[in-house]
């Protein structure tokens, strides 16, 4: 009987939580990643979802998270900071992951720990998307034309090259018998 209560208390997966919470300063819902999450991968997951919140017609911007930190409610200890690598753990009672807001100026990683730009989010109007939207398009036509040119003057290139070639091999036994004679 004494073996039953043990094995009911090893295999009891509810003891131990399967996940961890990230408050998001930002919007402030929290959100749940499972144990062991990169701390990289959460912060783009709750960026991404900031961006489609933004675009989704809450308007204005939000600001991005830029890492997390897990800070000890009450007291003014030092808040341990994940680097995007870093594994989400839970410290236990009274700690709490959050993000961090990025500042101006403030350096962003990705999950591979490499520096990216923040990205701001569009602001829509009556008309649609603002007119830097319309200015990529406009960019991307021209840039079209210059890459078919481009494809273009490789191919003429290749055939430049492909025809001194075959010249060069229909004179090379002639050149052959040139340089034997006059040795």
């Amino acid at each position: 009987m004494a073996e039953d209560t043990e094995d009911l208390d090893i295999n009891n997966p509810q003891r131990y939580p399967s996940f961890v919470e990230v408050i998001c300063k930002s919007s402030g819902k929290t959100r749940r990643f499972a144990v062991d999450t990169d701390a990289g991968f959460a912060v783009n997951l709750i960026n991404k979802k900031l961006r489609s919140d933004v675009s989704g017609g809450d308007g204005g911007n939000i600001p991005l998270a830029s890492y997390i930190e897990a800070v000890k409610e009450g007291e003014e200890e030092e808040p341990i900071s994940f680097g995007p690598r870093s594994v989400l753990a839970d410290y236990g009672p009274g700690w709490r992951l959050q993000t961090v807001v990025q500042q101006n100026g403030s350096v962003m990683y990705d999950v591979t720990g490499v520096h990216v730009r923040p990205a701001r989010a569009q602001k829509a109007d009556a008309k649609g998307v603002d007119e830097s939207h319309s200015m990529k398009r406009a960019s991307q036509s021209a840039l079209n034309f210059l890459y078919v040119g481009k494809i273009l003057f490789a191919f003429l290139l290749l055939f430049v090259f492909g025809a001194i070639f075959t010249l060069l091999l229909e004179n090379l036994p002639q050149f052959i018998l040139y340089i034997n004679s006059s040795v």
